[in-house]
């Protein structure tokens, strides 16, 4: 019979969740030491103590007294009047079974356990004087107090009869676990309508897996080597705690601690861990005070209000769904500033607890403005953590002590609390829904040589982009030399923005817009979106499209427009950047893989000297085998293309008068290239060097290495090579690691 307040009959225990409090009402308390004859009385709390005047047995009338139920010989009661010779019933002849015990994971829920709520049932009711908040530990404090108290003997004598105790501690049956899978139930309302009935429910789906926080502190505290630990006064259920690596029990505990609302309190050499509370505070009045050397009256301030945060937000793990990280926020109504306080707890929360965190903090930044400091006597026994009830002058309110500092007289120093901080209601939140199941399938993944861009290594090393949907998480990627033995080179954990082309895209020069026909795209997954000219000069929206047997091109494109669903028209374009303007192909066919140049791209690992070495990746779900049907596996060899050198710009030829032909080209580089304050651009290899190859008729007539940019093609060599008036030559930079770049062209004729 547990209410609100600090003044009710049962409020000396302190809480509802205190397992003595809720073992002490099995076999007493209502039932069975006394009943409310009236509902006057039972408002009022008038309770009239269960008695048998005229034969002696109280028993009779106690409807929680199995033990003399059971021990005891039955006399029936006809008319009042008891009858001589027992009934049939012999004692102890039989064990009981409790065939469905159970309460539901609502405030006050051991007032009535048998209590739920169903709009679809007449029986649907709150347990009395409920605020019908949620409230999952008073489910598993019911059960905990059930199991505990018939485990012990002196509650659950033996049979003489048969050997055994009276309650068959081995057929104790929970109301309820419902055969439907959580968290789809109650999650996924399209297939089941009564899963909104969850939360506040009977079901122990979802719940049985959850530690009481007392259970998880005592545990951290151990792990750290403390042992003396107080925690019968510490109330909350933990669904789920991932502490950071690294972190130790100080960092742990304060996550919680700060979560649910406790303190840590050092008392006699003992870690006393309780949740705030202001129940039975003790009064201070100006008599209590300690006079003499050092004593004071009660000092009070008030944190100025640019002190407190008047918004608070909550990171945490979403419960009964998907177990998303999610945030929550509270702020004031009248709240004027802009401060904003957050926190991320790696625990799992129901959204309704998070709500209630927030809306807890708030409210204690700002009635904790108020703090007093005053002295006690040492014959005082007040400590941190307790809460007092001060009336003096004019000083009223009640307070945590938050420190005390003993020299003699016992310095305290409080803030202020209010009790309905601490008894509000639990916001139910309703269930959250969660995703369709999801087969394994296969992802859609591409392994790409990329050139070197700012954001980007210039390693030989190639990429991988990854998409599917529905999305796994994590994908995981293996390599293999001989398809054998794998190794995990990395994990994805992005998906990238990867899509086909609905049309062809002609061939268009570099370094100019490219005005012809939108480029439609129908991506897996993802969004575009248009840029402005500076942010498009910055890098932005970058793309790479390439085709079966060819060398990938980026591009960037200003505008990207929604066409159709998952279909973007993408205009204006910038071909051939990032020096593959080498690689753009005469026509882009329909069919063309499109991939967004983005964060989502995960660069891979590759030893040394492997360059064009074949590579085989299995690319795949990161929780499931490398082996599993859910893998693509992918063969591909790094042509070390972000090593490469840029194609040398304004390859020029002059026929001189002897018949010589003199070539001038501009260098070009792939680091650092963009600034215009430099007289060069930055030459990006050990040396510089050309490779110089002169054509005709299909066949290589001539080749050779030069160290400037010009070269005096003279007559006596065209003569001896015999090239005619027509032919080609070729001009490409030389890496010291990869050997040529790209090439310029420029064809002679006459």
């Amino acid at each position: 019979d547990w209410r609100d307040g600090p003044d009710h009959a049962d409020a000396s225990w302190g809480s509802i969740h205190d397992l003595s409090y809720l073992k002490a009402n099995i076999a007493g308390g209502e039932g069975f030491d006394w009943y409310y004859r009236t509902a006057e009385a039972e408002a009022l709390q008038i309770r009239t103590p269960i008695t048998d005047g005229a034969f002696g047995e109280p028993w009779v009338f106690r409807y929680k007294d199995l033990k003399n139920w059971w021990q005891e010989p039955h006399h029936n009661r006809t008319g009042g009047a008891r009858d001589e010779a027992p009934t049939a019933w012999q004692p102890g002849s039989k064990p009981i079974w409790f065939t469905e015990i159970g309460c539901a994971a609502i405030d006050k829920g051991t007032n009535q356990p048998n209590k739920f709520l169903d709009p679809k049932s007449s029986e649907s009711a709150l347990p009395k004087y409920s605020n019908g908040g949620r409230d999952d530990l008073i489910q598993t404090q019911y059960l905990r107090a059930v199991r505990q108290f018939w485990e012990d003997p002196s509650n659950n004598p033996v049979s003489d009869v048969y050997g055994a105790e009276m309650v068959d501690a081995g057929r104790m049956f929970v109301w309820a676990w419902d055969a439907r899978p959580y968290p789809f139930f109650p999650g996924d309302g399209s297939v089941w309508s009564d899963g909104e009935n969850y939360a506040r429910g009977h079901w122990l789906n979802g719940r049985s897996t959850s530690r009481t926080l007392a259970g998880v502190v005592s545990d951290i505290c151990g792990s750290a080597g403390v042992t003396d630990v107080e925690t019968d006064r510490l109330f909350g259920i933990v669904r789920g705690f991932t502490p950071a690596p690294g972190a130790g029990a100080r960092a742990s505990l304060q996550n919680l601690l700060l979560t649910y609302g406790a303190d840590a309190i050092e008392r006699d050499g003992k870690l006393v861990f309780r949740n705030r509370s202001v129940r039975s505070p003790q009064i201070v009045t100006l008599d209590d005070l300690a006079s003499g050397e050092g004593a004071s009256a009660i000092a009070c301030t008030r944190a100025p209000e640019a002190e407190i945060s008047g918004r608070v937000r909550l990171g945490f793990v979403e419960a009964d769904a998907d177990y998303e990280v999610r945030s929550v926020d509270a702020i004031f109504p009248d709240e004027a500033s802009v401060g904003l306080a957050e926190s991320e707890v790696p625990l799992t929360l129901t959204s309704g607890e998070a709500r209630g965190v927030v809306d807890r903090w708030l409210s204690e930044a700002r009635v904790a403005r108020d703090m007093a400091a005053f002295a006690l006597p040492p014959s005082s026994d007040l400590s941190a953590g307790d809460t007092v009830r001060i009336d003096v002058g004019d000083v009223h309110g009640t307070y945590r002590i938050d420190r005390v500092a003993d020299g003699g007289l016992k310095q305290i120093e409080a803030v202020r609390v209010e009790a309905g901080i601490y008894d509000a209601a639990i916001p139910d939140g309703g269930s959250p829904g969660v995703g369709p199941v999801a087969a394994p399938l296969p992802v859609w993944a591409e392994v790409l040589d990329l050139p070197a861009a700012p954001g980007r290594s210039a390693s030989e090393a190639p990429w991988v982009a990854a998409s599917s949907r529905p999305w796994p998480g994590d994908v995981a990627v293996y390599s293999s030399r001989d398809g054998a033995s794998w190794r995990l080179d990395d994990v994805v954990s992005r998906r990238a923005v990867m899509g086909q082309t609905l049309n062809d895209l002609a061939a268009s020069a570099p370094g100019v817009w490219d005005r012809g026909a939108a480029l439609n795209v129908r991506f897996l997954s993802g969004a575009l979106s248009s840029v402005d000219e500076a942010t498009l000069f910055a890098g932005g929206n970058s793309a790479v499209i390439h085709a079966p047997g060819t060398g990938p091109e980026v591009f960037q494109f200003r505008d990207a427009d929604l066409v159709a669903p998952d279909t973007w028209a993408l205009r204006k374009r910038l071909r051939g950047q990032q020096g593959t303007d080498a690689l753009i192909a005469p026509t882009w066919p329909t069919g063309s893989t499109v991939i967004l140049l983005d964060a989502a791209l995960t660069e891979l690992p590759l030893a040394a000297g492997l360059l064009e070495a074949p590579r085989r990746s299995r690319i795949g779900p990161a929780d499931k085998p490398v082996d599993h049907a859910a893998f693509v596996e992918v063969t591909h060899q790094a042509t070390g293309l972000a090593l490469m050198p840029y194609r040398p710009a304004h390859l020029t030829a002059r026929r001189e008068a002897d018949g010589s032909l003199s070539l001038t080209w501009i260098r070009r580089t792939r680091i650092d290239g963009d600034s215009w304050l430099l007289a060069d651009v930055p030459l990006g290899e050990t040396e510089e060097r050309y490779l110089v190859q002169v054509s005709s008729a299909g066949a290589l007539r001539r080749e050779i290495s030069v160290t400037a940019p010009l070269w005096t093609y003279s007559a006596a060599d065209q003569a001896a090579d015999g090239v005619g008036t027509a032919f080609t030559i070729e001009v490409a930079q030389i890496s010291d690691r990869v050997g040529p770049g790209h090439k310029a062209r420029i064809d002679i004729n006459g």
